[in-house]
Order: structure tokens, then sequence, then C-alpha cells
């Protein structure tokens, strides 16, 4: 089955193509399935991208990704998991903050067991995402039969801002 994001993607023969590559790059890093579902959940809520949230959501569950942190990355809040949780918030100041940080997200990414290199990491993980979710916008694919369980839209009280000031104490 040719997911209806990646067809709508292919479009653009030069995305889907850069999108696959990044995709195998991203694949041989560093990162569990499971974490690279909750990054992809995470980019997914920032940017609002209703596909990809279904899509990732049954990606995590395949992956062994607990319930209620899906539930939790669903909801846009950081999962109480003491790896998963530094991990998402990481990602989710990246995305709020446009590539800033603040030093107290990623002291406790590098606490939580994490190294340097992979909050780099991250940034490939978040350009990853950036690509199908942006591009779930312009495409507006509808979801595929095995997605259907897993329909999102954001709820307004779900949002969850990281304060760059509190993040840089």
């Amino acid at each position: 089955m040719v997911p209806n994001l990646a067809a709508g993607m292919a479009e653009s023969p030069s995305l889907l193509e850069a999108f696959l590559s990044i995709r195998r790059i991203y694949e041989r890093g560093t990162f569990s399935g499971a974490e690279v579902q909750v990054l992809s959940l995470t980019a997914a809520y920032e940017n609002d991208c209703t596909w990809c949230m279904a899509f990732h959501s049954l990606m995590a569950r395949k992956e062994g990704v607990a319930a209620e942190v899906v539930d939790a990355l669903r909801a846009g809040r950081s999962p109480e998991d003491p790896r998963l949780g530094p991990l998402s918030d990481l990602a989710r100041a990246m995305v709020q903050g446009r590539g800033t940080v603040g030093d107290a997200v990623l002291r406790r990414f590098l606490t939580a067991g994490y190294t340097h290199a992979q909050a780099l990491e991250v940034v490939l993980g978040m350009a990853f995402s950036l690509m199908a979710n942006y591009a779930g916008h312009l495409v507006n694919p509808a979801l595929d039969p095995p997605l259907e369980t897993f329909a999102w839209q954001r709820a307004v009280s779900d949002a969850v801002h990281v304060e760059p000031e509190l993040a840089a104490s």
C-alpha cells in the first residue's frame, strides 16, 4: 500500500526523493523505532498535521510505545516516561523555538542519558518530519483505512508552549 500522503508527495518527485533519502539516513541513526515515533508524534502535534498524527500513532503502538505515552503526545503533553519525556521536550522546544532550545531543556535531555550527538540527531528528525507535516497541509490526504482508528484533531485546550525564559533557566 502506498500511503495517501506519500502518493500526494509524489506529485513532486524531488520532494518524494528527498523525503525517502532522509528517511533512509534517519533510520540508520541511534534512536530506536519507539524514539523515532515519539519525535514524529511531537512534530506532528506542533505542526498540526492530522494525517501524520494518525500515522505515527499507529506506528508508535506497533513499536511498543505505551498507550499512555501516545495519548500524552497526541494531547501535546510531555510523556511521564523518564527518557521519552525529555526527548519529546527537546523536540517540542526545538520546533517552538525554531531551533533555539534553552539550557534546562538540553540539560534534561542529556541527564536522561542522551548525548550531544543525539541532540543534533533530533534536528534530523525534525527536518524529516517537517517535510511530511508541511506536505500534509498542502496535500490534505484522506486517512488511509488503517489510520482511521487514530483520527486526530488538536483540541485548543491541549496546546503546550515551552516558555523560552523557563527553558533557559
